[in-house]
């Protein structure tokens, strides 16, 4: 540990030097220069590497200098302009190597009457390449959390389609919601100050969120969803009026969260824990932890209680079920309220493993609606089972396609699927005409 500390230190001497331009005998040339030293730390010492060649190419110059006994090198460029610096490894003495072999050619900036200090960095490469195995192991986990978080927010996409028959495009905007009233109460910068509050305990605020997200989510059925449905609205127009909402929800957000991205301070810079090859944070464990056990809540509530079982009946059949005694207005309410609570859940829980901005639920959105699509339509188990798969797949896909189209990788695992069992995993085949 000490020679790792000593060494670390060597090179930041090393590399102060070469910015200040120090040494023995050393004068500044006149006009514009690039210039350096190389030093190679060795048992705690610096010690000057002689006869390495150093190549700078740019406007009007091709020149290659030779390191001297001090171990520095110049080449005098003559005018401003951008510069290629490479340095032929060949040449550096038997022992002596590039930190990062890739990083032999750099690109320089001189401006006027500037002496402009370049470094390379000199000894054994820190960098650590994990094996496939590894890399696989880290995104499955990676991915099992990114599931986990979609599956709460699926969910309750899940069973207001279930119950309603609406495709909400705003239930994107109430995961951003969740993450950024949990930001506002944990941290005190409210949209309208209150003298004296400074904020409180992340959990506390997590907690009020929670109950903040239920009231949103009672509101939205009672002065909004419930009055359309009253009134008969087509589900294509209800669709259009999800779409208008998301896009006035997330544009005022915008206004009054800003369009930077912050964290939590409660978790922000967690060292990381190792278990075997995998390493997440402290807080990602517990994430997925609170994941599952809130989804294994939602699960059993479904599957054992009266309220789950009548959720169940309207689902299926809602006519029926009202005939049948069911408050199915009652129910739909109720489901709005925890798919709410579930959705800001979701953003939370998210917020913490990415940060948060005003667009975090519209991100992911599409990836909600394809797992309950892949899951089943309107059933809440299949909802959970398609998060699993469109998390596991985003995330894990990438060790083999580019970060950039792991989204298109989810949407076409949801298409082969879908040929091949077009009611989803866990949905019902039904007869048509």
């Amino acid at each position: 540990m000490r020679r790792r500390v000593a060494v670390a230190l060597a090179t930041m001497m090393s590399a102060l030097v070469c910015v200040l331009g120090l040494g023995a005998g050393v004068a500044h040339a006149e006009g514009e220069s690039i210039f350096g030293f190389l030093r190679n730390a060795k048992g705690g010492d610096l010690v000057p590497v002689e006869g390495a060649k150093i190549t700078v190419k740019g406007p009007g110059v091709n020149e290659t200098a030779t390191t001297d006994d001090t171990g520095r090198w110049t080449v005098e460029v003559g005018k401003p302009g951008t510069y290629t610096v490479t340095i032929d490894q060949k040449s550096l003495p038997k022992g002596v190597t590039l930190r990062n072999p890739d990083a032999d050619s750099l690109k320089v900036p001189v401006v006027e009457s500037q002496d402009k200090p370049v470094l390379f960095a000199l000894g054994k490469s820190t960098r650590v390449i994990q094996s496939k195995w590894a890399q696989a192991a880290q995104l499955s986990a990676e991915g099992l959390r990114f599931g986990l978080i979609i599956a709460l927010a699926a969910v309750g996409l899940s069973l207001i389609f279930g119950t309603t028959g609406l495709t909400n495009f705003s239930h994107g905007e109430l995961v951003t919601l969740g993450a950024i009233i949990a930001w506002w109460v944990s941290t005190g910068n409210l949209p309208l100050s209150l003298p004296g509050y400074g904020g409180v305990n992340f959990l506390v605020a997590a907690a009020i969120t929670l109950a903040i997200m239920g009231l949103i989510g009672w509101a939205n059925d009672a002065r909004l969803w419930g009055p359309l449905r009253r009134r008969g609205t087509g589900l294509i127009a209800a669709m259009i009026v999800s779409i208008g909402l998301s896009l006035l929800l997330r544009y005022l957000l915008l206004y009054l969260f800003s369009g930077s991205s912050r964290a939590y301070p409660a978790y922000r810079g967690q060292k990381g824990v190792d278990i075997g090859p995998i390493t997440l944070s402290p807080a990602d464990y517990i994430s997925m932890a609170i994941a599952i056990v809130v989804l294994m809540a939602v699960a059993y509530a479904l599957l054992r209680t009266r309220l789950g079982k009548a959720t169940r009946a309207v689902s299926d059949n809602p006519a029926l079920a009202s005939a049948s005694g069911i408050d199915v207005d009652g129910v739909i309410r109720t489901v709005w309220i925890a798919g709410s609570m579930l959705a800001g859940l979701a953003g939370i829980l998210l917020g913490i493993a990415q940060g948060i901005n005003f667009q975090i639920g519209f991100q992911i959105l599409l990836l909600m609606f394809a797992a309950v699509t892949l899951g089943g339509l309107g059933t809440a188990f299949g909802a959970l089972v398609g998060s699993i798969v469109v998390g596991m797949f985003v995330t894990v896909s990438t060790l083999v396609i580019p970060a950039e189209l792991k989204n298109v990788g989810a949407l076409g695992i949801l298409i082969i699927i879908l040929l091949v069992r077009p009611q989803g995993i866990l949905g019902r085949a039904e007869r048509v005409g």
